[in-house]
């Protein structure tokens, strides 16, 4: 005969089972219904963790709508043996054969003499096992208690299992949604250290309560940034990872090891992380409040600081592309459910180690670009006390390819300087070998004494000769003493921006002269242009990177640049071509050419002085 009573409830619960969110909330819909059992009397269900440490009891007898629950976290050394294996176990005891020593359920059942406790000792996950038992007398039927028993275990350990599922579901879409954002932020940067610190800011508090960051280095580990969800902990961490021998020595000790490996407890002993006796005494003396009220989220003492769970680290290998470039060591100081597992610390780690090492390659990257950069432009300029010279140059390309700017100073035999400033087109290496060709020619040909014309019409004839796939445009500009005290400015283009000429009133004037891009047509001759600048005046040679800056309404930095030249008036060289560049950087929304500039101030000679070659001596021109 079907119990229709029971078959409800047990069905109520199935569906409660299927809401709930803790096991706990089903209390109401499991001791109700057995305890309306006939025969039995009371309805008592216990929580174990490990093989014998009680967290909590909970009972409710006939005729009482409170139950009573015992919060603890005692140990009771000989409920061991009470332990189930995988499969449930159903016993039933006498109630005076109950020994208090093992079974804490004895005080409450003796209440009601001559009974029988009938039990199922069951286990829900790895950390534990519970029970649940009623306590009947001689009108009961057991067998029919002991398959309720069953049944209500079955739902028990199957809303558990429900619970521990979708918690994994919920937390392996949070640990996703973790990595892509970490993956964003990681990547957005190019920096190694900024990208490194960002590893440590992502992590905390959502992975850990701490986080070190260490690089790898041919000399060993170098820390790089530590967090921590505390300030005041996240400056010892800081010491921890700077000057720890204790943290140093693992590090080493991991080498290239892959796996992510945990240490806690013993492992811990003679490490900044070992947890104090004193944290120990706080963390027995709130358990029992922790089990009444939650996991909270209080201080407790230690080395690193942290809550009164003790403390666990986990150190990761950051490898990308087939070698270690560093190491993350995280500091939890959470329940043990909470710690993340090794396969999610492998993925942030790989997506680290990617993100660290294109960071590196960039640096690499922009420490050649650099290099080779130098190596296209002169690293001095000549000075006397006839002309003042200064250059700037700043790279345009976020990339950071080599650009194609280019520009040099060249004393001549007459005593006269000559200025040289060119483009090739595009970027990469093959610009960076026409740059080099194209300088160092005009070079050469000016250092000998050649005239600007010829010294272009020659540089056209070898890039032709070389089939050189680009073209290039330059200016050459000779500066010769008068002896009146002025010079004679002779200037010679192909292609390229006129230079403007700054007079010492304050008025700006361009230099009309133009001519065919270089390496474009064979036997091309190039004429010159001729005038006089007085001391005080100044010869500004540029490329189109500074002039073509536009602003996002789409003018030209061309436009403005004679006011701006003109506002700089009384200057020397080297404040106007820094001033120059970075009012073309602030003006600029669009547009990423290099630009580089070449500024000449010529201070003058006194009239029927020497005009010899004057002694000259070399001063680093800027970059």
């Amino acid at each position: 005969m079907v119990d229709d009573t029971w078959s409800s409830a047990l069905h109520r619960l199935w569906q409660a089972a299927s809401r709930a969110e803790e096991v706990s909330a089903l209390a109401d819909d499991v001791y109700a219904p057995l305890l309306a059992t006939p025969g039995v009397h009371l309805v008592v269900g216990t929580r174990w963790e490990d093989p014998q440490i009680l967290r909590y009891m909970r009972a409710l007898r006939a005729g009482s709508d409170s139950p009573v629950i015992t919060a603890t976290s005692r140990s009771v050394p000989e409920a061991a043996v009470r332990e189930p294996g995988d499969e449930p176990v159903v016993t039933r005891i006498p109630v005076a054969g109950l020994d208090d020593a093992g079974w804490p359920e004895a005080e409450l059942l003796r209440r009601t003499p001559g009974a029988t406790f009938v039990v199922c000792t069951f286990r829900l996950d790895h950390r534990g096992w519970a029970s649940l038992g009623v306590g009947v007398d001689a009108s009961a039927d057991v067998a029919a208690v002991e398959g309720r028993l069953a049944q209500a275990v079955d739902v028990i350990v199957a809303c558990h299992t429900g619970i521990i599922q979708r918690g994994r579901e919920a937390r392996r879409g949070a640990d996703d949604a973790l990595l892509a954002e970490a993956s964003l932020q990681m990547d957005s940067s190019l920096d190694v250290e900024e990208t490194l610190r960002r590893v440590a800011r992502i992590a905390v508090p959502a992975v850990a309560e701490g986080a070190l960051v260490h690089l790898l280095r041919s000399e060993g580990p170098e820390f790089v940034a530590a967090t921590h969800v505390s300030v005041q902990h996240r400056r010892a961490l800081e010491e921890i990872g700077r000057e720890n021998p204790w943290l140093a020595a693992l590090l080493a000790r991991r080498g290239e090891d892959e796996d992510t490996v945990f240490l806690s407890g013993p492992e811990l002993d003679g490490s900044p992380f070992a947890d104090t006796a004193e944290a120990t005494e706080a963390t027995e003396a709130t358990e029992a409040t922790e089990a009444t009220e939650g996991d909270g989220d209080g201080a407790r003492p230690g080395a690193a600081g942290g809550d009164r769970h003790s403390t666990v680290i986990s150190v990761s290998t950051l490898r990308a592309r087939d070698r270690v470039v560093g190491s993350i060591t995280f500091v939890y100081q959470r329940p043990e459910a909470r710690l993340p597992d090794k396969a999610f610390l492998r993925s942030l780690a790989t997506r680290a180690a990617l993100s660290i090492d294109n960071a590196l390659l960039y640096e690499l990257r922009r420490h050649a670009v650099l290099s080779l950069q130098e190596h296209l432009l002169p690293s001095q300029l000549p000075v006397t006390d006839q002309w003042d010279l200064s250059a700037s140059y700043e790279v345009g390309d976020p990339m950071l390819d080599v650009g194609g700017d280019f520009y040099d100073a060249v004393p001549r035999p007459d005593g006269s300087i000559a200025l040289l400033i060119g483009d090739v087109c595009g970027r990469g290496a093959e610009a960076a070998a026409l740059t080099g060709l194209a300088r160092h020619t005009l070079r050469t040909l000016l250092e000998q004494g050649t005239d600007p014309g010829t010294a272009l019409s020659r540089l056209n004839r070898a890039l032709r000769q070389e089939r050189a796939s680009r073209f290039l445009t330059a200016v050459v500009a000779t500066l010769a003493p008068q002896a009146d005290g002025t010079a004679l400015l002779t200037t010679c283009s192909a292609g390229h921006p006129s230079p403007l000429v700054l007079r010492s009133d304050g008025t700006v004037s361009e230099v009309l002269t133009g001519g065919l891009l270089l390496g474009v047509l064979d036997d091309v001759s190039y004429e010159s242009h001729e005038e006089h600048i007085g001391p005080g005046d100044t010869v500004v040679l540029f490329t189109d990177g500074l002039t073509e800056s536009r602003e996002a309404g789409g003018a030209f930095f061309e436009s403005i640049l004679p006011v701006r030249l003109a506002a700089l008036r009384g200057f020397d060289a080297a404040h106007i071509a820094e001033s120059l560049t970075q009012q073309a950087k602030a003006y600029r929304a669009s547009g990423q050419d290099d630009i580089a500039l070449l500024v000449a101030r010529w201070t003058g000679v006194p009239p029927g002085a020497d005009l010899l070659p004057h002694p000259l001596q070399l001063v680093r021109t800027a970059r």
